[in-house]
């Protein structure tokens, strides 16, 4: 049994434990999957068990990894908080991912730094929880917002969550879509639409999920995996080609050559939670909660209209913090 274990390979065992795939685990840690694989094989060796079962399509703990997966976590969080605490005084900067420019979120932030002016609350606009939730967990981005429900278990054992709000969901149409002219857009008359929710984007993936519970059962279907169009300019392209309806929430920013319409009947909501890695100790998270909850009181973003949608799931974790 060597004396001391490199970090690197109880992340590499960790992200794999995680994701249970070496191409997914690889990718999260933006390393080659032949170095991952390498490291796995090395830290089995240095600790003289096996702690995947391989398999062609599949990958599983063993005994020994089950055993071992808790005590790999608490190291890296020490070495987490050592460096932390090597920074110097006073708290270092936290990056905060708000998803997207010009949605409520930025209030939240505002609101934080200041009550934490002492905080460098650094703000990201990566889009994406899946995306963000990796991120958290390799130690580059400290928070973000998004559906929790929709995050694979694994991910959310190692994250806390706070409910924030239920934002109404609405659709971005084309300005001569034969919809564009309603107020708002009852959820049958999408029915034989295909409408746009980033499947195929790995960073959206609890997005995509929500919009399939949504329209299962209703006609709607939901579009094909395509490239995630980048930049104004791209989105209205590719708007204007295709006219496919796109989910969005009522926050989302204007489109040229667009209009943004509320679902309604019933009104389906996007559950947003505020995410944080479990034992992260930082002022400025401090600050985030109690931004969040200050505003949610004011503005009573946690209250569900009368008969509106959300998934049951979603539901029970937005009734409290983890």
């Amino acid at each position: 049994m060597p004396q001391d274990i490199q970090p690197r390979l109880l992340r590499a065992f960790c992200a794999v434990a995680d994701e249970l795939h070496f191409t997914r685990a690889a990718a999260r840690l933006y390393v080659a999957q032949q170095a991952l694989s390498r490291d796995v094989r090395r830290l089995e060796r240095e600790l003289g068990v096996e702690l995947f079962l391989r398999h062609t399509r599949q990958v599983a703990l063993t005994e020994h990894g089950e055993r071992l997966l808790p005590y790999a976590r608490r190291v890296l969080e020490a070495q987490d908080t050592f460096r932390e605490a090597a920074a110097g005084p006073g708290p270092r900067p936290l990056l905060v991912d708000l998803n997207s420019p010009g949605l409520t979120l930025d209030r939240i932030l505002t609101r934080a730094r200041e009550l934490a002016p002492e905080c460098e609350l650094m703000a990201r606009y990566e889009s994406g929880l899946t995306g963000a939730a990796a991120e958290i967990l390799a130690g580059r981005l400290d928070a973000s917002f998004g559906r929790y429900a929709g995050l694979a278990p694994a991910l959310r054992a190692q994250l806390a969550q706070q409910p924030v709000r239920y934002e109404p969901m609405a659709v971005v149409l084309p300005d001569d879509h034969p919809l564009a002219g309603l107020d708002a857009v009852p959820l049958d008359r999408l029915a034989g639409e295909t409408v746009y929710a980033g499947a195929g984007n790995p960073r959206t993936v609890e997005w995509t999920d929500l919009a399939q519970e949504l329209f299962d059962g209703r006609g709607i279907a939901v579009a094909p995996p395509a490239p995630l169009a980048v930049g104004v300019e791209e989105f209205r392209r590719l708007m204007a080609k295709h006219r496919n309806p796109v989910l969005a929430v009522v926050g989302f920013p204007a489109m040229p050559g667009c209009v943004l319409r509320p679902l309604i009947d019933p009104v389906p909501l996007s559950p947003v939670s505020l995410v944080w890695r479990k034992g992260l100790k930082h002022a400025g998270i401090d600050a985030l909660r109690t931004a969040s909850s200050d505003i949610g009181a004011e503005e009573g973003w946690l209250r569900r209209p009368p008969g509106a949608w959300v998934p049951q799931a979603d539901a029970l974790i937005m009734m409290g913090p983890d």
